[in-house]
């Protein structure tokens, strides 16, 4: 009855008036963003974290950065069809039979059975996250020191190992945030440190300025290097509303796409690029015809849309309950509430239930909106892809410098994004991974806190660590982890 109540609460405070137009503008905003290439959700709250500061209400901040969060992984599928170019990370796997129905004039059915599935499939996971939640967050009031250093330790190794790219070049990236995080003051000492003498750095580096630099300027600088091509495969849509064959093979897959998004989503450093991937495999495993794959079978779309956006709102979960961001796009919500002076985790269901729950009831809302925005309007979001780049590449450099500049009126926070916008450039260069960046930042210090107030319990006795039975868990799985990539690896090499 709790959750229910809770709930209820949660629509009092999301039908405000200006809770519901923040939701429409983030929903908006989201599928513009997901629909055009070379912009991503994290960039665009990046550039979005100075409005923060000037919006009076936090779970009006929250619900406008969170409908463009879910927002994209609507709109990403649009240029994966029509183009073969994923408007969003999350919608590589949507390129592969998507644009080949759109080839065979089937891109109107594509882009209907995308939208569906994914309102299908955000539905589920929100009726998810309403239940699973709260449970998670009174479990998690049992956590102390070792068990949150446990936890975050966790996540950040899932962040490497998760993220697909090389696990050295992740650890390189966790390293590079941690200790841009340690720059500043040390909250338990009080003592300065690796400031070189800099008054700007006392305070340590600001997440807005790293975040608008690595994924906002450094996306930029990088994208102006490649040919973003936006030549629609065809004109015609063909007919929008799937047949009831579409709807027959497609079923199955909108529901397991959505169980395993929510699944996937809730573990941090999964996301919902692992959860379109798993998908699409699973699809493909248990398909009658998996030769038809990549050849513009509708199974193709419907499970990795429905597994990315299911993903995209079950993220939610440990970010709120825990207090740990699981991907760049939730660890800019998490730096947005911490802006607004209210520290996510187990408490802040008591704390705050106005955001708690109303973030909760606002997803059910965008989730309407996102389905209204992206069957009637398919024509324009069409037309935008028509924007040259060029044109939006310096409209987005123009905000972002002002953007910065106004959160505390500093030339020096100016200077630091463009540093970080060079530090972001030289990353996807060099073939990073940026994603594990802001992650590590955002939970630098509370590994460090933790850390050193586990070992100040324990007298300096490490195994604080391995004596209590959550913390005890975590660093077993820790290690189970690390051993097994490790035989992974060998066994490959062996292999060659």
């Amino acid at each position: 009855m709790e959750i229910f109540s809770g709930l209820l609460s949660g629509f009092d405070v999301a039908l405000t008036g200006t809770n519901i137009l923040f939701a429409f503008l983030g929903a908006l905003i989201g599928t513009a963003i997901g629909v055009l290439p070379g912009l991503g959700p994290a960039a665009t709250i990046a550039l979005l974290l100075p409005l923060t500061y000037v919006i009076s209400s936090p779970v009006t901040a929250i619900i406008m950065m969170a409908g463009i969060y879910y927002g994209s992984m609507y709109g990403g599928s649009t240029t994966s069809i029509l183009l073969n170019l994923p408007g969003e990370a999350a919608s590589v796997v949507t390129c592969i039979d998507g644009y080949q129905m759109a080839k065979k004039g089937r891109a109107g059915a594509a882009l209907a059975i995308a939208a569906i599935g994914s309102f299908i499939a955000g539905t589920v996971s929100i009726i998810g996250m309403t239940f699973f939640a709260p449970p998670l967050a009174e479990f998690a009031l049992d956590f102390g020191p070792p068990e949150y250093f446990a936890l975050t330790s966790l996540g950040l190794l899932l962040a490497v190992f998760l993220s697909g790219g090389s696990i050295i070049k992740g650890l390189i990236i966790i390293c590079v945030g941690l200790l841009l995080a340690m720059v500043g003051l040390d909250t338990i000492s009080g003592k300065i440190r690796f400031t070189f003498g800099s008054t700007g750095l006392q305070g340590g580096f600001d997440f807005v300025t790293l975040a608008m630099g690595v994924f906002g300027l450094g996306e930029i600088l990088y994208n102006l290097e490649r040919k973003l091509s936006t030549d629609l495969v065809t004109s015609k849509l063909g007919k929008i509303f799937p047949t009831l064959k579409d709807w027959a093979n497609s079923r199955w897959a909108i529901l397991r796409g959505s169980l395993i998004g929510f699944f996937v989503g809730i573990i941090p450093g999964g996301g919902a690029v692992i959860a379109s991937l798993t998908s699409y495999a699973v699809e493909k495993k248990y398909s009658k015809t998996p030769e038809e794959f990549g050849k513009g079978i509708i199974e193709g779309v419907a499970g990795p849309e429905s597994a990315n956006n299911a993903a995209s709102s079950s993220s939610f979960i440990p970010l709120l309950t825990l207090g740990i961001p699981g991907n760049p796009s939730i660890a800019m919500i998490f730096a947005a509430l911490m802006i607004q002076g209210i520290t996510p985790g187990p408490f802040l269901i008591t704390e705050h239930p106005d955001v708690f729950w109303g973030v909760i009831a606002s997803m059910y809302l965008g989730n309407v909106m996102l389905l209204v925005l992206n069957l009637p309007l398919v024509g324009l979001w069409v037309q935008m892809l028509r924007v040259p780049y060029g044109i939006l590449a310096p409209v987005i450099v123009l905000f972002t410098t002002v953007g910065v500049y106004s959160v505390q009126n500093q030339i020096f926070d100016v200077y630091s994004m463009l540093f970080f916008a060079l530090v972001g450039y030289g990353i996807r260069k060099l073939k990073f991974d940026p994603a594990p960046l802001p992650l590590a930042f955002v939970l630098g210090p509370m590994v460090e806190r933790s850390l050193r107030q586990s070992l100040l319990i324990s007298g300096g006795d490490p195994t604080i660590f391995v004596s209590r039975p959550i913390s005890g868990t975590l660093i077993g799985i820790i290690v189970l982890l690390i051993v097994g990539q490790a035989f992974l690896s060998l066994r490959k090499k062996v292999r060659k």
